[in-house]
């Protein structure tokens, strides 16, 4: 599903892929395996129509502070036949509990121009205090 996910990023023609399939899904299942990140799905019919990815990001011990940890959300997605329908509010609100009951501060997302405002629905606000240095290379 994440390689149909990223299609959608290049509607006319896609470019070459940079990595075979089965090296994404190992990456993806050492990452589940050892509890970094979590996968929700949302299935309709017996089949998976939706998912969003958060990882846990810890933060440094601080002697005057609570050390909660972030959660960074990526590759959230719903099939086009099940937009619309409640499945990705549904994921998003399985999401924000979980982050909840697990003691998450904050969760992140670096949302893609076209789903800026479907974040910001869900109560995601511009942050006022990160800076960001792209590493050209």
């Amino acid at each position: 599903m994440r390689w149909t996910f990223k299609q959608e990023d290049h509607e006319k023609e896609p470019p070459a892929l940079a990595r075979p399939l089965e090296e994404a899904e190992h990456w993806m299942r050492d990452r589940l395996s050892d509890g970094q990140w979590l996968a929700l799905v949302a299935e309709t019919g017996g089949e998976i129509c939706g998912h969003v990815f958060l990882c846990l990001v810890e933060r440094m011990p601080d002697p005057y502070t609570d050390n909660t940890p972030v959660g960074y959300v990526t590759n959230f997605y719903v099939t086009p036949s099940q937009r619309n329908k409640g499945a990705g509010s549904a994921l998003l609100e399985a999401l924000k509990q979980h982050s909840r009951s697990s003691g998450f501060d904050t969760l992140i997302v670096w949302p893609s121009e076209r789903s800026s405002s479907l974040w910001q629905r869900s109560g995601f606000q511009p942050p006022e205090e990160l800076l960001e240095l792209p590493l050209d290379t």
